[in-house]
């Protein structure tokens, strides 16, 4: 997770990013906001096992959005690394390979880097786990295409880490438009047993059916979410192991308050949920808490 510095709107990411809104705070204050949601995540996560690794942000940077490194890099259990083109100019910056020494100081073996970052030059994009939710255990890879996810980059990543793909394309209501959802972690979750999907937001049938199938052919509950709870971040969520190996749902407050008592439920059938108030960060970053932790799938030394 990357402690941020200079948190605030990104301005280039607002123009396909419709979850970001504006608060009449100057920077500093918003930065200062989004330091102690971040603290206080942290903290959380850690009070029950979770290991978190917290990088600072580089000042001299100037990444608003540091703070969501899952979109720029991804670690797997064979020791490869993926590092992601990026929509957004100054996202780019985030890229920061000292990450990758301090994970190797941490006891982490990394043995390939695969870098997708050149398809930038020719306005292709694929934005991480943000773009790419991966169920790791039977190998199958979700992507709902929008500007920030292109398809052929998509299934050329399929190829290099052997996953099968699942592709369709997931919309929001913006001003009585349907527009593509910029990245698919904000309408679906996958967990070891279960499946958070907003199926609303695909609005063609077959996909929608391909989509199900999939999951059910992994044995997933699918726990379906409404479109307005999505906007509540109620997709963003990420399953992490936590002391004993006990695992644990994790997603913002909102996120949380949003969930009927039925939802919850049936979530808390396979583990218990944390959550954590993230309402700064949302706001101005137009993302949540699982766009804030960058999974670390690597062997151990």
């Amino acid at each position: 997770m990357i402690r941020p510095i200079n948190f605030r709107m990104n301005e280039q990411t607002a123009v396909n990013n419709y979850f970001q809104e504006d608060l009449d705070l100057k920077n500093a204050e918003i930065n200062a906001k989004a330091q102690e949601e971040f603290d206080a995540f942290v903290e959380k996560l850690r009070a029950v096992g979770i290991q978190v690794i917290v990088e600072n942000d580089d000042v001299l940077n100037d990444t608003p959005d540091s703070i969501f490194p899952n979109n720029w890099v991804s670690f797997h259990s064979n020791g490869d690394v993926a590092k992601y083109p990026m929509f957004a100019e100054n996202r780019r910056r985030e890229r920061r390979d000292e990450i990758f020494v301090r994970l190797e100081e941490e006891g982490f073996l990394i043995e390939n880097i695969i870098d997708y970052t050149s398809a930038e030059h020719e306005g292709y994009f694929l934005e991480g786990t943000g773009s790419v939710i991966l169920d790791r255990t039977n190998r199958k890879a979700y992507c709902a295409l929008s500007p920030r996810a292109d398809e052929e980059l998509f299934i050329e990543f399929c190829e290099d880490f052997e996953y099968s793909p699942v592709i369709f394309t997931a919309y929001q209501s913006v001003d009585g438009e349907r527009l593509p959802i910029y990245h698919t972690n904000v309408m679906m979750c996958i967990a070891d047993q279960f499946a958070v999907i907003c199926l609303d937001s695909i609005d063609d049938k077959k996909e929608r059916k391909n989509v199900v199938k999939n999951l059910k052919q992994e044995g997933k509950e699918i726990i379906s979410i409404t479109e307005a709870q999505m906007h509540n971040f109620a997709g963003n969520m990420l399953q992490l192991l936590g002391a004993n190996d006990k695992q644990y749902l994790v997603m913002s407050e909102a996120a949380h308050q949003s969930l009927t008592a039925t939802q919850v439920a049936n979530i808390e059938k396979y583990c218990p949920i944390i959550s954590s108030s993230l309402e700064t960060i949302e706001t101005c970053g137009g993302g949540s808490a699982r766009c804030m932790m960058a999974e670390v799938f690597l062997p151990k030394k």
